[in-house]
Protein backbone atom coordinates (compact mmCIF):
# COMPACT_ATOMS: atom_id res chain seq x y z
CA UNK A 1 0.00 0.00 0.00
CA UNK A 2 1.11 3.58 -0.59
CA UNK A 3 1.06 7.05 0.94
CA UNK A 4 0.57 9.65 -1.80
CA UNK A 5 1.57 13.25 -1.02
CA UNK A 6 -0.30 15.25 -3.66
CA UNK A 7 -0.05 18.93 -4.55
CA UNK A 8 -3.45 20.34 -5.52
CA UNK A 9 -2.29 23.70 -6.91
CA UNK A 10 -3.07 27.27 -5.96
CA UNK A 11 -6.56 28.08 -7.23
CA UNK A 12 -9.66 25.91 -7.06
CA UNK A 13 -10.67 22.24 -7.05
CA UNK A 14 -9.75 21.88 -10.74
CA UNK A 15 -6.08 22.75 -10.25
CA UNK A 16 -5.15 19.21 -9.31
CA UNK A 17 -3.31 17.30 -12.05
CA UNK A 18 -5.00 14.48 -13.96
CA UNK A 19 -2.60 12.01 -12.36
CA UNK A 20 -3.30 13.43 -8.90
CA UNK A 21 -7.06 13.21 -9.33
CA UNK A 22 -6.88 9.62 -10.58
CA UNK A 23 -4.90 8.66 -7.49
CA UNK A 24 -7.27 10.50 -5.11
CA UNK A 25 -10.27 8.68 -6.57
CA UNK A 26 -8.75 5.25 -5.90
CA UNK A 27 -7.39 6.00 -2.42
CA UNK A 28 -9.17 4.58 0.61
CA UNK A 29 -8.47 7.59 2.86
CA UNK A 30 -7.93 11.24 1.82
CA UNK A 31 -6.48 13.95 4.08
CA UNK A 32 -6.21 17.67 3.37
CA UNK A 33 -3.59 19.86 5.03
CA UNK A 34 -4.61 23.52 5.07
CA UNK A 35 -2.51 25.15 7.80
CA UNK A 36 0.42 26.19 5.57
CA UNK A 37 -1.78 27.84 2.92
CA UNK A 38 -5.36 28.81 2.16
CA UNK A 39 -7.84 26.83 0.10
CA UNK A 40 -9.27 29.07 -2.64
CA UNK A 41 -12.49 27.10 -3.08
CA UNK A 42 -14.97 25.73 -0.56
CA UNK A 43 -14.22 22.47 1.21
CA UNK A 44 -17.58 21.21 -0.08
CA UNK A 45 -16.67 21.94 -3.71
CA UNK A 46 -13.33 20.18 -3.30
CA UNK A 47 -14.88 17.03 -1.83
CA UNK A 48 -17.65 17.03 -4.46
CA UNK A 49 -15.23 17.37 -7.39
CA UNK A 50 -12.94 14.66 -6.03
CA UNK A 51 -15.98 12.54 -5.14
CA UNK A 52 -14.34 11.67 -1.84
CA UNK A 53 -14.80 12.18 1.87
CA UNK A 54 -11.90 14.39 2.94
CA UNK A 55 -10.41 14.59 6.43
CA UNK A 56 -8.79 17.84 7.61
CA UNK A 57 -5.30 17.14 8.95
CA UNK A 58 -4.04 19.34 11.78
CA UNK A 59 -0.44 20.38 12.40
CA UNK A 60 0.22 17.44 14.74
CA UNK A 61 -0.38 15.05 11.86
CA UNK A 62 2.82 16.02 10.07
CA UNK A 63 5.01 17.90 12.51
CA UNK A 64 4.89 16.13 15.85
CA UNK A 65 5.41 12.50 15.05
CA UNK A 66 1.76 11.46 14.77
CA UNK A 67 1.97 8.01 13.13
CA UNK A 68 -1.77 7.59 12.43
CA UNK A 69 -1.44 8.30 8.69
CA UNK A 70 1.66 6.12 8.46
CA UNK A 71 -0.08 3.19 10.12
CA UNK A 72 -3.07 3.57 7.81
CA UNK A 73 -0.79 3.62 4.75
CA UNK A 74 0.67 0.24 5.72
CA UNK A 75 -2.62 -1.45 4.88
CA UNK A 76 -4.38 0.83 2.38
CA UNK A 77 -3.75 3.65 -0.08
CA UNK A 78 -3.78 7.06 1.61
CA UNK A 79 -3.74 10.48 -0.08
CA UNK A 80 -2.36 13.51 1.74
CA UNK A 81 -3.38 16.67 -0.14
CA UNK A 82 -1.26 19.81 0.03
CA UNK A 83 -2.26 23.24 -1.27
CA UNK A 84 0.36 24.26 -3.84
CA UNK A 85 3.27 21.85 -4.19
CA UNK A 86 4.05 19.19 -1.54
CA UNK A 87 7.56 20.35 -0.69
CA UNK A 88 7.24 24.12 -1.09
CA UNK A 89 6.72 24.08 2.68
CA UNK A 90 9.38 22.14 4.60
CA UNK A 91 6.61 20.90 6.93
CA UNK A 92 5.77 17.98 4.69
CA UNK A 93 9.30 16.66 4.55
CA UNK A 94 8.70 15.24 8.02
CA UNK A 95 5.76 13.16 6.82
CA UNK A 96 7.83 11.86 3.91
CA UNK A 97 10.74 10.97 6.22
CA UNK A 98 8.43 9.27 8.71
CA UNK A 99 6.95 7.11 5.95
CA UNK A 100 10.41 6.08 4.75
CA UNK A 101 11.53 5.30 8.29
CA UNK A 102 8.54 2.98 8.70
CA UNK A 103 9.10 1.23 5.35
CA UNK A 104 5.90 2.70 3.89
CA UNK A 105 5.88 3.20 0.13
CA UNK A 106 5.49 6.94 -0.50
CA UNK A 107 5.01 8.79 -3.78
CA UNK A 108 4.89 12.53 -4.48
CA UNK A 109 2.70 14.22 -7.12
CA UNK A 110 3.93 17.76 -7.80
CA UNK A 111 1.95 20.86 -8.73
CA UNK A 112 2.30 24.64 -9.02
CA UNK A 113 3.39 26.67 -5.99
CA UNK A 114 3.84 30.32 -5.08
CA UNK A 115 7.57 29.84 -5.68
CA UNK A 116 6.89 29.49 -9.40
CA UNK A 117 3.73 31.61 -9.61
CA UNK A 118 5.75 34.75 -8.76
CA UNK A 119 7.02 34.56 -12.34
CA UNK A 120 3.88 36.49 -13.36
CA UNK A 121 5.56 39.60 -11.92
CA UNK A 122 8.15 39.46 -14.70
CA UNK A 123 11.04 38.78 -12.35
CA UNK A 124 13.26 35.92 -13.49
CA UNK A 125 13.02 32.95 -11.14
CA UNK A 126 16.72 32.14 -11.20
CA UNK A 127 17.47 35.62 -9.85
CA UNK A 128 15.61 35.02 -6.59
CA UNK A 129 17.72 34.47 -3.51
CA UNK A 130 16.68 32.72 -0.32
CA UNK A 131 12.92 32.78 0.38
CA UNK A 132 11.87 33.70 3.90
CA UNK A 133 8.70 33.97 5.96
CA UNK A 134 7.38 36.89 7.99
CA UNK A 135 5.51 35.63 11.07
CA UNK A 136 3.09 37.67 13.16
CA UNK A 137 5.17 39.98 15.33
CA UNK A 138 3.27 39.13 18.53
CA UNK A 139 4.55 35.56 18.19
CA UNK A 140 8.13 36.72 17.53
CA UNK A 141 8.78 40.04 19.30
CA UNK A 142 12.53 39.93 18.55
CA UNK A 143 12.11 39.06 14.90
CA UNK A 144 15.15 39.70 12.67
CA UNK A 145 15.39 36.74 10.25
CA UNK A 146 13.37 38.24 7.34
CA UNK A 147 15.49 41.39 7.48
CA UNK A 148 18.71 39.38 7.63
CA UNK A 149 17.70 37.32 4.60
CA UNK A 150 16.78 40.49 2.70
CA UNK A 151 20.15 42.03 3.53
CA UNK A 152 22.05 38.95 2.33
CA UNK A 153 20.04 38.75 -0.91
CA UNK A 154 20.38 42.47 -1.60
CA UNK A 155 24.15 42.29 -1.18
CA UNK A 156 24.18 39.70 -3.99
CA UNK A 157 21.72 41.64 -6.16
CA UNK A 158 19.04 38.95 -5.76
CA UNK A 159 15.28 39.26 -5.37
CA UNK A 160 13.65 38.34 -2.04
CA UNK A 161 10.29 36.59 -1.73
CA UNK A 162 8.56 36.91 1.63
CA UNK A 163 5.83 34.38 2.47
CA UNK A 164 3.37 35.95 4.90
CA UNK A 165 2.05 34.25 8.01
CA UNK A 166 -1.44 32.82 8.17
CA UNK A 167 -3.58 31.09 10.76
CA UNK A 168 -6.57 29.68 8.85
CA UNK A 169 -8.25 28.18 11.92
CA UNK A 170 -8.30 31.69 13.45
CA UNK A 171 -9.12 33.33 10.11
CA UNK A 172 -6.02 35.47 10.56
CA UNK A 173 -3.92 36.31 7.50
CA UNK A 174 -1.02 38.73 7.24
CA UNK A 175 -1.43 41.49 4.66
CA UNK A 176 1.22 43.13 2.49
CA UNK A 177 0.85 46.30 4.56
CA UNK A 178 1.45 44.43 7.82
CA UNK A 179 4.55 42.75 6.36
CA UNK A 180 5.96 46.11 5.21
CA UNK A 181 5.28 47.60 8.63
CA UNK A 182 7.16 44.75 10.32
CA UNK A 183 10.18 45.14 8.01
CA UNK A 184 10.16 48.91 8.52
CA UNK A 185 10.07 48.44 12.30
CA UNK A 186 13.08 46.12 12.16
CA UNK A 187 14.90 48.66 9.96
CA UNK A 188 14.17 51.44 12.44
CA UNK A 189 15.72 49.33 15.20
CA UNK A 190 18.78 48.16 13.24
CA UNK A 191 19.36 51.31 11.15
CA UNK A 192 21.23 49.38 8.42
CA UNK A 193 19.51 51.46 5.69
CA UNK A 194 18.35 48.51 3.59
CA UNK A 195 14.71 49.63 3.67
CA UNK A 196 13.20 53.09 3.34
CA UNK A 197 9.86 54.59 2.36
CA UNK A 198 11.21 54.80 -1.20
CA UNK A 199 12.31 51.15 -1.45
CA UNK A 200 10.83 49.54 -4.56
CA UNK A 201 8.57 46.62 -3.59
CA UNK A 202 6.03 44.33 -5.24
CA UNK A 203 2.92 43.20 -3.40
CA UNK A 204 0.98 40.14 -4.56
CA UNK A 205 -2.27 38.46 -3.66
CA UNK A 206 -3.85 35.16 -4.68
CA UNK A 207 -1.13 34.19 -7.14
CA UNK A 208 -2.24 31.38 -9.43
CA UNK A 209 -5.88 32.43 -9.25
CA UNK A 210 -7.95 34.26 -11.86
CA UNK A 211 -8.37 37.29 -9.57
CA UNK A 212 -4.68 37.63 -8.67
CA UNK A 213 -3.31 41.11 -7.93
CA UNK A 214 0.24 42.41 -8.42
CA UNK A 215 1.13 46.00 -7.55
CA UNK A 216 4.62 47.52 -7.77
CA UNK A 217 5.99 50.82 -6.54
CA UNK A 218 7.70 52.58 -3.63
CA UNK A 219 7.01 51.14 -0.20
CA UNK A 220 5.12 54.25 0.94
CA UNK A 221 2.59 53.76 -1.87
CA UNK A 222 2.19 49.98 -1.70
CA UNK A 223 1.60 50.34 2.03
CA UNK A 224 -1.79 51.88 1.20
CA UNK A 225 -2.91 49.40 -1.48
CA UNK A 226 -5.85 47.13 -0.63
CA UNK A 227 -4.88 43.70 -1.98
CA UNK A 228 -8.15 42.10 -0.95
CA UNK A 229 -8.55 38.49 0.09
CA UNK A 230 -5.56 36.36 1.22
CA UNK A 231 -3.09 34.87 0.77
CA UNK A 232 -0.66 37.72 0.20
CA UNK A 233 3.08 37.70 -0.41
CA UNK A 234 5.74 40.36 -0.80
CA UNK A 235 8.76 40.74 -3.07
CA UNK A 236 11.64 43.18 -2.73
CA UNK A 237 13.59 43.03 -6.00
CA UNK A 238 17.35 43.09 -6.18
CA UNK A 239 19.15 44.27 -9.30
CA UNK A 240 16.74 43.95 -12.23
CA UNK A 241 17.54 43.20 -15.88
CA UNK A 242 15.95 45.69 -18.29
CA UNK A 243 13.52 42.98 -19.48
CA UNK A 244 12.40 42.50 -15.87
CA UNK A 245 11.98 46.25 -15.47
CA UNK A 246 9.80 46.42 -18.59
CA UNK A 247 7.55 43.63 -17.35
CA UNK A 248 7.30 44.92 -13.77
CA UNK A 249 6.38 48.38 -15.12
CA UNK A 250 3.02 46.89 -16.16
CA UNK A 251 2.09 46.71 -12.47
CA UNK A 252 2.79 50.34 -11.50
Amino acid sequence: MTLYIIGIGLADEKDITVKGLEIVKRCNIVYLEEYTSLLQCSFHDLAKYYDKEIIIADRNTTEQGDTKIIEEAKNQDVAFLVIGDPFSATTHVELYKLAKQNDVDVKVINNASVLTAVGITGLQLYKFGKTTSIPFIEDHPNLETPYTVLKENMEMGLHTLFLLDLKPREEKFMTVAEALTILTTIENNKKDKFISQDTFVIGCARLGCSDFIVKAGPLKEILNVDFGKPPHCLIIPGKMHFIEEEMVARYF
